[in-house]
């Protein structure tokens, strides 16, 4: 057997075991079996790693990244179309999907150029409330989508104005205050309905209504946030092929010049305020669509979704995933979105165990779950 066959095989592999947990942690309601399957998938982890196994798994991940990507598409749909029925399964799949969409732009500005922000929530709101303003004036809902981003982005570019004239923890300060004084604006605000919040029109796609169950057969019915889960995928593909396309590109070096040596970067002629405005922008882009789209799944929204614990929860996705990471961005918003759903025991103190989380992986891995690698401009080349 050649070893481009052994490849294809593990990563085919890989994908229908991680099908297969998905399924079985999302569909057993027992604490006691859940905490089993967690403590299994544990062991075998670590039992990989000291086996020598997870170094020969990553190869051959890095050498087939084409079949990686068809065959993570492929596990998702298996999951997604396995719980067709069922409105909450559906429901969390399309929570987590949104969320890597809105991590993805905190990572462009935290792992790529460096740049703080801890107001994620805020953006992610700004495109929510821009879908509920807008969705029952006739406009199209895609393009209702795309204005919230629009709208996060015009925000962020106003925001950027003291971040660039500030550093560290300086930066970390004015970005958590607009958090702030985002929910603050909402609750007072009365055309946006104040701390009651607003309602949201459900998309509606070329007349097709994604609040409406789809009826296959007499006996078959998909639950409507099908509808929602499929665009959110497809949302996720799209982020993932800009986010590939700009780390492999001349953008990329530039962000990664910034975030490793201003100083440097500056000297070589490389423009600092225009990379990190750009990357700002596009990041706060990404959180505005995934937001709209969001709201519009949820159907009401009101300023207590959009708290900054709910940034935090933001950041701790990037940061447990690795800064720069896209995977470990996906398995961080995974772990985050579900393991508090799943295990009602933690559910009142999941904040304090995203505390802890962040507190062991800052100071024995801070460099993530699944670390970003070294660019690779062509998908498979070792040089």
């Amino acid at each position: 057997m050649t070893q481009s066959l052994k490849d294809k095989l593990i990563i085919l592999l890989l994908a229908a075991l991680g099908a297969a947990f998905l399924v079985t942690f999302i569909a057993i309601e027992e604490q006691a079996e859940i905490f089993a399957l967690l403590v299994f998938a544990g062991v075998l982890i670590i039992a990989s790693a000291k086996l020598g196994l997870t170094d020969k798994i990553s190869q051959s991940l890095s050498r087939n990244e084409r079949l990686l990507n068809l065959s993570s598409i492929a596990a998702m749909l298996v999951v997604i179309f396995w719980f067709h029925e069922d409105h909450f399964p559906l429901l969390m799949i399309a929570t987590v999907l949104l969320y890597v969409v809105a991590c993805c732009g905190l990572n462009m500005q935290f792992g790529y150029t460096g740049v703080v922000n801890f107001a994620g929530a805020a953006f992610f709101g700004v495109g929510c409330y821009t879908a509920a303003v807008l969705g029952g004036t006739g406009t199209p809902l895609l393009l209702v989508i795309a204005l919230g981003g629009v709208m996060a982005a015009i925000v962020g570019s106003i925001l950027i104005i003291p971040v660039l004239r500030t550093r560290g923890h300086y930066a970390a300060v004015v970005t958590i205050a607009f958090g702030l004084l985002f929910r603050t604006f909402l609750e007072v605000n009365d055309t946006l309905g104040g701390p009651q919040g607003l309602p949201v029109s459900g998309m509606n796609l070329f007349g097709w209504d994604f609040n409406s169950n789809i009826q296959i057969t007499e006996n078959i019915e998909f639950s409507f946030y099908m509808n929602y889960v499929i665009l959110a995928l497809i949302m996720v593909i799209l982020t993932f092929i800009l986010m590939r396309r700009i780390e492999r590109s001349w953008i990329g070096l530039n962000f990664d010049a910034v975030r490793l040596d201003e100083t440097a970067a500056a000297c070589y002629g490389i423009n600092i305020k225009r990379w990190k405005i750009l990357s700002f922008t596009l990041g706060n882009f990404l959180a505005g669509i995934a937001g709209a789209l969001f709201a519009m799944m949820l159907g009401f929204i009101a300023p207590s979704n959009f708290a900054f614990s709910d940034s935090l929860i933001l950041v701790s996705i990037v940061l447990l995933g690795g800064m720069g990471s896209i995977w470990g961005t996906i398995l961080a918003a995974g772990l985050v979105v579900l393991l508090p759903e799943k295990l009602q025991v933690i559910q009142e103190y999941r904040f304090l165990l995203y505390a802890v989380v962040m507190i062991l992986i800052l100071l024995f891995r801070p460099q993530g779950v699944l670390p970003r690698n070294l660019r690779s401009y062509i998908p498979g080349w070792r040089g």
